[in-house]
């Protein structure tokens, strides 16, 4: 058995949240928990303070969430007179030009065709780019750029990240170019084969 003395001892000496001290409540807390009756829903603001009981309303009725009062809601009297619930008048605007319309229907019934239809459907003028570049000599410039960029990255240094790729791709384009040169030479013989 346990001496007094020794209980203090540990009592002085534990962690606080192993000995918990007996909590107080106030009277009217005591009187809720013992009844098990619902939380006020409105308390002064003094409840706080000893002496000064808290205001209890009349026995609410118990309602879901979904049910409850909202009071974030403002009511519609108002929302109305705040202005919440008027409209801008509606101005229409016209979306096309009603000239023109005005002209196309006046064609239409003059020619019984319609001018802006063949306007649209008529085929836009081409523009002579000039003498077109021969697939040929577009080799040889991508082959050029290719070579002028490998040198660049091995003046920085990264010479050898790119080497294989750019050799491969260069490659390519003399493979292709082989193609384009014996496509040509067979063309040729023919030309001269027929004259």
């Amino acid at each position: 058995v346990a001496s007094r003395e020794t209980v203090e001892a540990v009592t002085k000496g534990a962690e606080p949240w192993r000995c918990p001290k007996p909590a107080m409540y106030t009277p009217g807390t005591c009187e809720l928990l013992r009844g098990g009756g619902a939380l006020p829903l409105q308390c002064s603001p003094t409840s706080s303070q000893r002496g000064s009981p808290c205001k209890q309303p009349a026995p609410a009725i118990y309602l879901p969430p979904i049910l409850a009062a909202r009071t974030h809601l403002r009511p519609a009297s108002l929302c109305q007179a705040n202005g919440a619930y008027s409209r801008e008048q509606f101005k229409p605007r016209a979306t096309r030009d009603l000239e023109k319309e005005k002209r196309r229907l006046q064609d239409l019934f003059a020619t019984g065709k319609d001018t802006e239809e063949r306007r649209r459907k008529a085929p836009p003028a081409r523009q002579d780019p000039g003498p077109e570049l021969d697939r040929f000599e577009e080799l040889v410039k991508e082959i050029q750029e290719r070579r002028e960029f490998l040198a660049a990255m091995e003046a920085l240094g990264q010479g050898k990240q790119y080497r294989a790729i750019i050799l491969a791709e260069i490659s390519q384009k003399l493979r292709e170019m082989e193609d384009i040169d014996r496509k040509r030479s067979e063309e040729l013989r023919r030309a001269v084969a027929i004259a």
